[in-house]
């Protein structure tokens, strides 16, 4: 049994929040998010052969709509002519393909599909991560690695659905994929917000929008 562990975004001591036949899962009283302890985690081979059942073809119509709740408040924050990295693409990259049918060019990064971490050195307008979050096993450190890619004025634009409380998680849906590691609360990405000192956007219940001040 696990107890008093560390929350992977303000380090605060965390609780027991729910167990299932699986796993178990410890919430943050300070920032509200949820993570599964590290002895829960898939290893690599079990965690691709899960990524590699996904059917994400970018022509199929039905996968682009569910990308239109983030795309399209997306495209009304970037400049036509702004220039992106979507990390985590998957192996389908939908969103890539939409975005450079705007005419704006694009990058992508994906540990076990699109492995050139050559992309991960430059500088971007804009950064997205969608449906991707909820996969780090450290996932305040791949986030500070995101948003110093940015650009002054830049936009990190994450998908992942969010935590309400405690007890609606312990019936929640999104907790059952077993690659599903940490789920932020509103709570969460204020704490992120402050944490870079930025502006904070969040749309639905899965889109946030973080930009980067203009000052050097």
């Amino acid at each position: 049994m696990y107890s008093d562990l560390s929350c992977p975004f303000c380090a605060s001591p965390c609780v027991n929040a729910h167990q299932d036949r699986r796993r178990d899962y410890y919430h943050c009283p300070k920032c509200l998010a949820v993570h599964v302890p590290a002895a829960f985690h898939l290893n690599s081979a079990l965690e691709k052969a899960e990524y590699d059942k996904h059917e994400n073809d970018p022509d199929d119509q039905s996968y682009r709509r569910f990308f239109s709740r983030f795309f399209d408040p997306l495209c009304e924050r970037i400049a036509p002519e702004a220039e992106g990295l979507d990390f985590g693409c998957g192996p389908g990259p939908a969103l890539v393909s939409m975005l450079e049918e705007t005419g704006r060019g694009m990058e992508k990064y994906d540990l076990y599909y699109y492995p050139d971490k050559s992309v991960l050195q430059k500088q971007y307008d804009f950064v997205t991560a969608t449906e991707v979050v909820e996969h780090l096993a450290d996932p305040l450190k791949v986030l500070d690695t995101l948003w110093a890619m940015l650009k002054p004025g830049g936009v990190l634009g994450l998908m992942t659905k969010r935590v309400i409380d405690v007890e609606a998680f312990k019936t929640w849906h999104y907790k059952n994929d077993p690659t599903h590691i940490v789920f932020f609360h509103e709570a969460t990405f204020d704490f992120i917000a402050e944490r870079w000192a930025c502006d904070l956007e969040l749309i639905g219940n899965d889109v946030a929008f973080l930009r980067k001040t203009t000052m050097p």
